[in-house]
């Protein structure tokens, strides 16, 4: 039913199923609507909280397959999820959501009618190019994410039915992309940025995407200054790398880890980002 690719990290170089993102997209949809017309959603004076989720989702879940079909170019990947953004800036002028941001040593920015229109698409193409930048090796993209989605869902329980649901299959999927046996897309990463805006956690996403923001800053600062890419070399079945261009290369270089430790390192530090968010917030 999937087409398949080779996964380029692995002896022999399988093929593996790819656009599994799909049925995460479908379930979520179908979960967020049902979840609309059984009257168990959360309460609201504007526009509905799942519909709005539902539509970013499926608008972010679109344009991930066709990145996974098409193999789009950065110029265009760049600005797409601008367009998962539209529900967003709908449901926070509708509902009247807080424009401001608390940000960590500064204090609350107020952002008024700047926050709709360039703050909300800012959060939603960050937040979805710096995850699809961190991708590559299996599980970065869902496990990674997941433990994001979890921390946010700590800090706002009236919205946890939302993506109950949603997340318990998406670990499912994760548990089947560690291991090598999927390959599900960058089609998490549009839930994150939708659900910390209408629960109005941004402050907790930025602390959480910290990781991501520096290994994004590493390579696009390499590329501009030096016209050179992060890689990393396969020996065996560990990575190795020479230079220091990414998370990824930072935490291989000349020493050789498996694919699995790189994954498990770099689930740790988010993890670690998230929990001082989750802290910061707590009263």
């Amino acid at each position: 039913m999937f087409p398949k690719v080779p996964d380029q990290h692995k002896t022999g170089n399988p093929l593996v199923p790819n656009g599994i993102g799909v049925i995460y997209v479908l379930f979520t949809t179908v979960y967020l609507f049902l979840i609309y017309f059984s009257g168990i959603a959360p309460a609201s004076n504007g526009v509905s909280a799942p519909l709005t989720l539902a539509v970013c989702i499926l608008f972010g879940g679109f344009m991930g397959l066709l990145d996974d079909w098409m193999d789009l170019k950065w110029r265009y990947k760049a600005f797409m999820p601008l367009v998962a953004a539209l529900p967003l800036i709908y449901l926070a002028i509708e509902n009247a959501l807080r424009t401001s941001i608390s940000l960590p040593f500064i204090g609350m920015i107020q952002f008024n009618e700047a926050y709709y229109f360039i703050i909300i698409p800012l959060i939603v193409m960050v937040v979805t190019n710096t995850v699809n930048q961190l991708g590559g090796l299996n599980g970065l993209e869902t496990v990674c994410p997941a433990i994001i989605l979890i921390g946010l869902m700590v800090l706002s329980q009236s919205y946890l039915i939302l993506m109950l649901g949603p997340l318990i299959l998406w670990l499912a999927l994760a548990a089947l992309n560690f291991n090598g046996k999927i390959f599900v897309g960058n089609s998490g990463s549009f839930a994150i940025a939708s659900f910390a805006v209408i629960t109005d956690l941004k402050s907790t996403l930025l602390v959480s995407i910290i990781p991501y923001i520096f290994n994004s800053a590493l390579i696009l600062l390499t590329v501009f200054f030096t016209r050179k890419r992060a890689t990393v070399s396969v020996e065996g079945n560990k990575f190795v790398s020479d230079h220091r261009r990414s998370l990824v290369t930072l935490l291989t270089y000349h020493k050789p880890l498996t694919e699995r430790q790189v994954v498990a390192i770099i689930s740790l530090i988010i993890a670690i980002f998230v929990s001082i968010a989750v802290l910061m917030e707590l009263p």
